[in-house]
C-alpha cells in the first residue's frame, strides 16, 4: 500500500473513528464492545482500503461492517446461551479440592515452564514424546529429558509434601 494511501486511511480514521464508537455504543450499549468492533471494521477497512478509499462515504461502509460484526457477536452469544440452557445448569461443585490435588498443582506450579508443558502434555493429554517433541519444537531427547527432570522434581517436592502431612499428623 502506498505511503499516501497510508495517510489518508490515518485522515480518515482520526476523522470517522468517534462517530463509529459513539454509533456502536448507542447500540448495543457496552463502550468496550463498541470499541472492539469499531477496531475490528476499521482493520478491514484498511485492509480493502484501495477500495473503499474510493467510496463516496467510506464511514458508511465501516458503519455497516460494525454492524454486521456486532449482530454475528450477539447471534454468536445467542447460541452460546441456548446451548447453555439445553445443558441445564452447570454441575455443583461441592467442597474443596482434595489435599493430594492441592499438592500437585503447587509442585507442578514450582516446575520451570517448560518441564510443566511437557507433563501436561504427556499426562493430560496422553500425547507421545514425538507428538509433544513436533508440538513444542525440540528434539525428543530434549522432551525426554524435561519428562524425566519434571518427574524427578514433582516425586521430590511430592514427598516433601507427604512428608509435611504426616508431620503435622503426628504432631495433632
Amino acid at each position: 500500500m502506498a505511503g499516501s494511501d497510508s495517510a489518508d486511511f490515518d485522515t480518515f480514521y482520526i476523522a470517522a473513528v468517534r462517530r463509529v464508537v459513539l454509533y456502536l455504543y448507542a447500540a448495543c450499549g457496552d463502550r468496550a464492545e463498541a470499541q472492539d468492533v469499531a477496531q475490528e471494521a476499521f482493520a478491514r477497512a484498511w485492509q480493502h482500503w484501495s477500495r473503499v478509499g474510493g467510496y463516496d462515504d467510506p464511514e458508511a461502509w465501516v458503519r455497516t461492517v460494525a454492524w454486521r460484526l456486532m449482530i454475528n457477536r450477539w447471534r454468536g452469544l445467542r447460541r452460546w446461551l441456548a446451548a447453555r440452557a439445553r445443558m441445564g445448569p452447570p454441575a455443583e461443585v461441592t467442597g474443596s479440592p482434595s489435599p493430594d490435588r492441592v499438592a500437585v498443582v503447587e509442585a507442578l506450579q514450582r516446575l520451570p515452564k517448560p518441564q510443566r508443558q511437557v507433563i501436561a502434555l504427556h499426562y493430560l493429554l496422553d500425547m507421545s514424546v514425538r507428538d509433544i517433541a513436533e508440538f513444542v519444537g525440540a528434539p525428543e531427547g530434549t522432551v525426554k529429558v524435561r519428562l524425566s527432570r519434571a518427574r524427578t522434581t514433582l516425586a521430590r517436592l511430592l514427598g516433601e509434601q507427604d512428608q509435611e502431612n504426616s508431620d503435622a499428623t503426628s504432631r495433632a
